[in-house]
This record gives structure tokens, C-alpha cells and sequence, in this order.
């Protein structure tokens, strides 16, 4: 009975130049689909708007246009250049903080259509200073996969709610962090998450937009999957030390379900990149 969510974008739009309402548009197709089948919309940050966009104003109008449209409620990703570099410069600004202010100038707009915002810009200081200025009511989720246990911890002021890549790969350690803090031990949680940032760090350090290839490789140690291949060859987006590297750091965060598995599931790997 719970509501789920599902992504809404524009990847649909033909490759080349696209108007702001050729965008909106897009946003709409997959918006009336997502919320006929019952989910909750995640508005995904868009790399046509990003290429269209003149500043900040058409930001506004195309979110703006959509939020007035949408009959219940919606999330907002804000999605980073680290994260996709055609994305630089979203909401109008270069800056980040520039940027943060402009996306809570917009939630503050429609409050009472936006549920939340998931922020990933990997800047714990730019999180905390733009969920301190949204309006009553819209959550911030964090996507900051670097700085996530005090994030989700919070502060007087408030928190922000866990929406992370990386609890993919750490999800049994993460859950049971999660139930600590939920039980008010909040020494408990940051023990338990605390040795997996580490690991995080490593998955998701520069080029971050590799991140994906070790998600998929600590799903493949740990049994998830028969093999380690990704589409267009992504597994050979990382190094072999890298690999080595996140084996070692989920041994240390103790999120391998198996190590005698995974040490088995490894050495193919390593045989193929010339080590013994």
C-alpha cells in the first residue's frame, strides 16, 4: 500500500537543440505516465534544458510550467556536474550556492507541489544551507555520497532524508545503521555507517560519473550476479587498483556478504589484468 516513485525525464526528445517547450513537453509525456501508473514523479534534471537554457529564467518557466500542470505531488532531483558534466551550470549558475538559492526560490513557488528535493552535489556545507532555507513541508533528500552519515544524522535545525547510490552496494550495513538511529542511538548509527564511507568515497571519486562500475562490481562479489559486464563495456571504466581497492575497503566496512566468495570472484579478475 506504500507509494513507490519512478523517474521522469526527457531523454526521449531527438538528439540536437530543443525549446524550452519542446522540454516541458518531454517532462509532461513521462509525468502523465509515471503518476497514471500510481508512482510518485521524480523530476529529472535535464541535460536538454541544460543545453537550452539562457539563465536562469527558463528554468522557471519550463519547472514552473510543469509544476503548475502536475496534479499531485512531485520530487525535484537536482543532479550535479560530477555527476553528468552535460549538467554544468544548471538552474542558471555556475555557482553552486547560486544555484541552491534559485532551486529554493523555486520550491518556495510551488510548496505545495513539491514533496521534496534530492540534492547531489557532493558538498555537505551546500546541502545543509539550502535545506535550511526550503519551506515547511518539502524534505530534502540527500544524494551526497561523501558526506552522508552527518547529513542523514542532522542537526537542530533539521535533516536530511537518505536517498543514496551508495546504499546499493552497503545496503545490509546501511539498514542496519538506519535502525539504530531510528531507536534514538545515534553513536550506534554513525558506528556502523561511519567505516563505510570510506568505500563510498572510493566508488564514487573522480570521474564520479564512473560510479556505476562499482556498483556493479560489489553486486557481482557479493552474488547479485553471474558476471561482471556492463552495458557499452562500463566495467573497464575503472582500474584494476581500484577494483582492488573497493574489495579491500568493503572487507573493512563489512558489506561483503561472502569473503570467500568474493575472494573467489576476484581472482579472474585479477588473472586477467596480469596479477598472479
Amino acid at each position: 500500500g506504500r507509494r513507490w516513485c519512478a523517474g521522469v525525464g526527457t531523454d526521449q526528445l531527438p538528439p540536437g537543440p530543443a525549446t524550452v517547450a519542446s522540454i516541458v513537453d518531454a517532462w509532461r509525456e513521462q509525468l502523465d505516465l509515471v503518476a497514471g501508473a500510481g508512482a510518485i514523479p521524480v523530476v529529472m534534471a535535464s541535460r536538454a534544458l541544460a543545453a537550452a537554457a539562457k539563465g536562469p529564467d527558463d528554468y522557471h518557466a519550463a519547472y514552473g510550467k510543469l509544476l503548475s500542470e502536475a496534479g499531485g505531488p512531485v520530487l525535484l532531483h537536482w543532479l550535479g556536474e560530477q555527476f553528468d558534466p552535460a549538467l554544468a551550470g544548471y538552474w542558471g549558475h555556475d555557482d553552486v550556492r547560486a544555484a541552491a538559492r534559485e532551486l529554493a526560490a523555486l520550491c518556495a513557488g510551488h510548496a505545495g507541489t513539491i514533496a521534496g528535493v534530492k540534492v547531489s552535489v557532493l558538498d555537505a556545507e551546500v546541502e545543509v544551507g539550502f535545506r535550511r532555507a526550503l519551506p515547511a513541508g518539502v524534505a530534502c533528500y540527500t544524494g551526497d555520497d561523501f558526506n552522508y552519515p552527518e547529513l542523514i544524522a542532522g542537526d537542530a535545525e533539521g535533516h536530511s532524508e537518505a536517498l543514496l547510490g551508495v546504499f546499493d552496494p552497503i545496503a545490509p550495513v546501511a539498514a542496519a545503521a538506519l535502525a539504530r538511529l531510528d531507536d534514538g542511538d545515534e553513536a550506534g548509527f554513525r558506528a556502523r555507517l561511519g567505516p563505510t564511507v570510506a568505500l563510498a568515497r572510493e566508488i564514487f571519486r573522480a570521474p564520479t560519473r564512473h560510479y556505476k562500475t562499482g556498483v556493479v562490481f560489489l553486486a557481482y562479489l557479493n552474488g547479485h550476479q553471474d558476471h561482471f559486464r556492463m552495458l557499452a563495456g562500463q566495467e573497464s571504466a575503472r582500474t584494476i587498483t581500484h577494483l582492488a581497492t573497493l574489495l579491500r575497503l568493503a572487507d573493512e566496512a563489512g558489506v561483503l556478504a561472502d569473503p570467500d566468495v568474493a575472494q573467489a570472484r576476484m581472482r579472474p579478475l585479477l588473472q586477467a589484468a596480469g596479477v598472479a
